[in-house]
């Protein structure tokens, strides 16, 4: 019996039983069946209480009860086994294949390097006949290849080494074969995601590199245990497992199931409430879906799934949409940043509201896609931010606003500047990178404006620190963008070298309100001046926002209200005709 169950282990830690048909054994049961001129030919595994066909040929089942079946008796002896004639055979005379018609068998074993015995390589026949020494032997050589396949399928770049579980690779195979079998069936397909990209750091920080091989040991075994042994479980990435439901089951009524599994001892009890795993699904139609899409489809819907913080999510054809929308402008943004036609900045301008002149302006990126028009900043900025083409695309947008600023100086026209850094820019060599553009076009340090948003601020370390004095030391003021909508917070300012507050669009268009949005602007503005900073509007849209932000004191007004972000002829009029005798606040 310890032998028995080691067998069973053995058979069932290699991932075979209810797996789809596959062709590469399909072609070595052809070819027994070929050799032997026999209509029925299997590779036929000995589970507990059945045999489970991997692979056959003239049967339409897949599977017949193990009691005196004779590929049983081989998993038991490890040896070949021949019956000339069932009829003769008091063992399997009164046997289901006996019954049903079967008169001549052969089995070589299936054997693991370790010795188990799997089953069988079979071949069946209608009529009583003997076999000859090569049949037996080219029998047992197709046995060998059957196992060198399970073999090479089960650790040549298809099982993961540490969960033990099948790979993306052979999910692939898995599924593609499936869409041979049963291309019209509607299966869910569920990914299992174990923990966030930040939680393996903490933890990793605090167990050390054994804690990642933790986390996918324990959620491998416990999904084996809740979903069943002969659910098919694919590690397809470090933290996530994918696996189908069974058959017949729509999204919806396994939402409950899932719920239960993440909510289970997936992980130790030391380290359980340092993870948040998550399940995504999707309906997968094996002819219509490729197993890459799948795969890909099932990854966004867990994406959307931890942002909109839920515990279970269902995959959507909108927000996949979005996904793959992302995924091409983050792509082409590379092309765009050498392509002279498709990126341009325009510049707003921001007004003094005593005199109504324009003061300064912001620089603001415009991208025009080749194929899909014009992009919307909020929509492509948000995404490069987050992506290694963030700085260059802050270089790209400093150097041709330093190139136009030094063409309108050269004009006359000495206006300041301001362009926005993210907070990944910081990490970068930004004084350097600020001084040469500054140096190379002959302009002074006080020509420039850095806009940081107050999140990027408060990530700030003794480094950051270091730069942003450097550059308000050459004369580069720092302002701090879309402020009160972050931390809200002015003592932290005390801290940092900041000289323009410029408060968020969100509180100069609730100005209409009431009296208390009044009074919280009239605060910001009062607050701020009191801590020498100057006070830009954003969002001023009304005249009567802006005699209330001039009467509040408020030093300067950005909006379109004065005008919209304009292309650098147009700016250049306006500015002109601020500076002789116009007043945008009076046109406005």
């Amino acid at each position: 019996m310890e032998y028995e169950q080691r067998r069973l282990d053995a058979l069932r830690s290699l991932d075979l039983l209810d797996t789809p048909e596959s062709e590469s054994f399909d072609r070595i049961t052809r070819m027994a069946s070929q050799i032997f001129q026999l209509p029925v030919a299997a590779v036929s595994l000995t589970d507990s209480e059945r045999q489970w066909f991997k692979s056959k040929v003239g049967i339409q089942h897949n599977t017949i009860p193990r009691n005196k079946a004779p590929c049983a008796e081989v998993a038991d002896s490890g040896e070949l086994l021949v019956i000339e004639d069932f009829a003769l055979d008091s063992r399997y005379c009164d046997s289901l294949l006996g019954v049903s018609g079967i008169r001549f068998y052969a089995g070589a074993p299936l054997v693991t390097r370790e010795g188990y015995c799997l089953g069988a390589l079979c071949v069946l026949g209608n009529e009583p006949r003997k076999s000859t020494e090569a049949e037996r032997m080219a029998l047992q050589d197709l046995a060998s290849l059957v196992m060198s396949q399970i073999e090479l399928q089960h650790t040549f770049g298809r099982i993961d080494p540490i969960s033990g579980l099948p790979n993306r690779v052979q999910f692939s195979d898995d599924m593609s074969d499936l869409a041979r079998v049963a291309p019209d069936e509607n299966r869910v397909a569920v990914a299992l995601d174990v923990a966030q990209p930040y939680q393996m750091e903490r933890l990793s920080a605090v167990m050390g590199p054994a804690a990642y091989e933790q986390v996918i040991r324990d959620a491998a075994r416990s999904m084996r245990t809740f979903l069943g042994l002969r659910a098919a479980i694919y590690h397809v990435s470090p933290m996530q497992f994918v696996f189908l439901a069974p058959p017949g089951i729509d999204a919806n009524g396994y939402r409950a199931t899932l719920l239960r599994l993440t909510a289970s001892e997936l992980v130790s009890a030391e380290i359980k409430y340092a993870v948040t795993p998550v399940c995504a699904m999707m309906t997968y139609i094996f002819k219509s879906t490729s197993p890459t899409n799948c795969l890909r489809a099932l990854s966004s819907a867990v994406q959307e799934t931890r942002a909109s913080e839920l515990s279970i999510g269902l995959f959507s054809d909108s927000q996949d949409h979005d996904y793959r929308r992302k995924f091409r402008l983050l792509n082409d943004f590379q092309a765009a940043l050498t392509d002279q036609q498709q990126l341009r900045i325009v510049f707003q301008p921001r007004v003094d509201l005593l005199s109504g002149k324009i003061v300064s302006a912001e620089v603001l990126l415009r991208w025009r896609h080749p194929e899909l028009g014009d992009i919307s900043p909020g929509e492509f900025v948000p995404i490069i931010e987050n992506s290694a083409l963030a700085w260059p695309m802050t270089q790209w947008v400093l150097a041709t606003a330093c190139r136009q600023l030094s063409i309108w100086y050269k004009q006359g026209i000495s206006t300041r500047l301001s362009v926005n850094f993210s907070a990944s820019n910081l990490k970068e060599d930004v004084v350097s990178e600020i001084r040469n553009n500054l140096t190379s076009h002959g302009l002074p340090h006080h020509a420039l404006e850095i806009e940081l948003t107050e999140g990027s601020l408060m990530k700030h370390s003794a480094q950051v620190l270091k730069k942003l004095d450097q550059l308000v030391e050459d004369g580069i003021k720092i302002a701090i963008d879309d402020f009160g909508t972050g931390y809200s917070s002015l003592s932290y300012l005390q801290r940092l070298p900041v000289s323009v507050i410029n408060i968020d669009r969100s509180f100069i268009q609730a100005l209409s309100n009431g009296s208390r949005e009044q009074k919280l602007v009239h605060s910001m503005i009062r607050l701020s001046h009191e801590m020498e900073y100057k006070v830009v509007a954003e969002g001023v849209e009304v005249p009567e926002a802006a005699d209330l932000l001039r009467v509040m004191g408020c030093d300067e007004g950005q909006g379109y209200l004065f005008a919209r972000p304009l292309a650098p002829r147009a700016f250049e009029d306006l500015w002109k005709d601020t500076q002789s005798a116009a007043n945008l606040l009076t046109a406005a």
